[in-house]
């Protein structure tokens, strides 16, 4: 068996779910489906090393989109360490935003080994033992089955908290009979994908084309012209 790039599959679901749109600056407008950058960071939630890197290959859609519109009161400052303490009371200010309400996903991503010489210099590797894709691959499926991450999943915001289930991938198929991906065809036309870190002392945002063919949306790999920077 390969390791270098070893598959997975989560079934994720939550109440409400917000992968705003970078084009809206005030109000909160949620893409129609998740993002390929908020599937990764559900992922990530559960596990994540400096050796490994998380591609999402697949998006199945699980249920009807349903779109719902909400208010809610955000402070209209930061606070930070040390300044003037910051009440909400004299700094809310109430902003409307649509969001994505009784959302569920089936999504498959790739876990990449990075040898050594290929990671950043900036995130050493703590000293837990020989290294192997295995040992990594091995991990995530612990944890994942087990349903235990490093922080709470969430669906686009942290307030839009994501529960999770490890489906194996020999269960795979099984799940998909049970669970259908719904019957629609749709082409969302240019959605985020991921941001570029690596592109500078800023990072810049990707963009795709998303289309889903019967509930599926098959997302394009980070080095292929599908992707837009």
């Amino acid at each position: 068996m390969n390791f270098s790039k070893q598959q997975f599959c989560l079934r994720v679901w939550g109440s409400l779910a917000s992968f705003n749109r970078p084009e809206f600056k005030v109000e909160r407008v949620s893409y129609e489906v998740i993002t390929p950058s908020a599937a990764r960071a559900i992922f990530s939630a559960i596990f994540w090393k400096p050796a490994i890197l998380w591609h999402i290959v697949r998006i199945e859609v699980l249920q009807p989109i349903r779109m719902i519109s909400i208010r809610k009161n955000e402070a209209a400052t930061l606070a930070f360490p040390g300044k003037k303490p910051v009440y909400i009371e004299d700094v809310h200010q109430q902003k409307s935003g649509l969001c994505l309400r009784d959302v569920a996903y089936r999504i498959h991503a790739e876990m990449e080994y990075l040898p050594p010489e290929k990671r950043k210099q900036d995130h050493p590797v703590a000293n837990s033992g020989p290294e192997t894709p295995e040992k990594y691959v091995a991990m995530f499926t612990r944890r994942a089955a087990k349903g235990q991450s490093f922080f709470q999943p969430y669906l686009g915001t942290r307030e839009c908290a994501a529960d999770f289930e490890y489906i194996p991938q020999e269960a795979v198929e099984c799940d998909q009979k049970e669970r259908p991906a719904i019957a629609a065809d749709r082409d969302f036309g240019i959605m985020l994908y991921d941001m570029d870190f690596d592109s500078g002392d800023e990072p810049t945002a990707m963009f795709y084309r998303a289309v889903m063919n019967r509930g599926v949306i098959e997302v394009p790999a980070i080095d292929s012209g599908a992707v837009l920077r």
